[in-house]
């Protein structure tokens, strides 16, 4: 009679208190966090990746071009020279040809274009040389053909005394090559991240089990089955909660006996 009283008092005092409303589960909210760190951090390591290695394939791209100028250069010199124009044309436009250039010229000292790969020579590029011959940007400069960007490299010819050479690229292959390098990398990045978020979620998961475990066998003994398992006997903080439910139950066990004796 002690034992139903005492069980009945508990089912009261548990009906008093409110239930909690439902929220995510502790194994999603770890989980989420993790894994969201994760795609956070790689975020953050693609857009570093993407930076750095984006400005170093553009660095080679400009080496590319300057080698392009400079070897046009050293090979127009002898014609410039002699005042061969069919070598000089014929010279030009192979190297007008190569993949990603959009146009090769050559001027004489006093800035007169006398070879030129693009037949007709470009309106847009003659609007950019002065009265003088000498391009507005030394070295190299952004100029726009039909609608599109060309990256365009200045060489001079014998240091300047027989004029210069101008090698431009299309900005949009310049681009594609880079998309074409980065793209792989960025690629097996976000499934490296992809896969680690599961791994997150899934290590979350197997580290949270015992909690809820526990909190079963809590919930349980509150209920009064005070025989329910408690599985967890490890030494870290999750035993210390384990060691404390089973010294709940023995004291519940034992005040239960003493009110049974009454």
């Amino acid at each position: 009679m002690a034992e139903e009283s005492a069980s009945l008092e508990n089912t009261k005092l548990v009906k008093t208190v409110p239930a909690a409303p439902r929220t995510m589960s502790l194994k999603w909210r770890i989980g989420a966090a993790m894994g969201g760190t994760v795609l956070l951090m790689g975020v953050f390591v693609l857009a570093i990746v993407y930076y750095f290695t984006g400005n170093a394939l553009r660095q080679q791209v400009d080496f590319r071009s300057s080698a392009i100028a400079t070897n046009l250069s050293d090979a127009a010199a002898p014609y410039v020279a002699r005042r061969s124009v069919l070598e000089l044309d014929a010279l030009v436009a192979k190297y007008g040809r190569l993949e990603g250039v959009a146009y090769a010229y050559a001027q004489n000292s006093k800035g007169e274009v006398i070879a030129s790969s693009a037949q007709p020579f470009p309106a847009e590029l003659k609007m950019t040389i002065d009265a003088d011959g000498q391009a507005r940007t030394a070295t190299s400069r952004e100029v726009t053909i039909r609608g599109r960007t060309v990256y365009e490299t200045r060489a001079p010819v014998l240091d300047g005394q027989l004029g210069a050479v101008r090698v431009g690229l299309w900005a949009d292959s310049v681009q594609e090559d880079v998309r074409k390098t980065l793209l792989p990398i960025i690629i097996l990045t976000a499934v490296c991240l992809g896969i680690g978020a599961i791994l997150s979620v899934f290590i979350a998961g197997t580290s949270v089990k015992p909690i809820i475990e526990l909190a079963a066998a809590a919930d349980a003994i509150s209920r009064g089955q005070l025989d329910a398992p408690i599985v967890a006997r490890t030494g870290d903080e999750i035993g210390e909660l384990a060691r404390s439910i089973e010294r709940m139950r023995a004291s519940l066990k034992a005040a239960i006996a003493r009110l049974s004796r009454i």
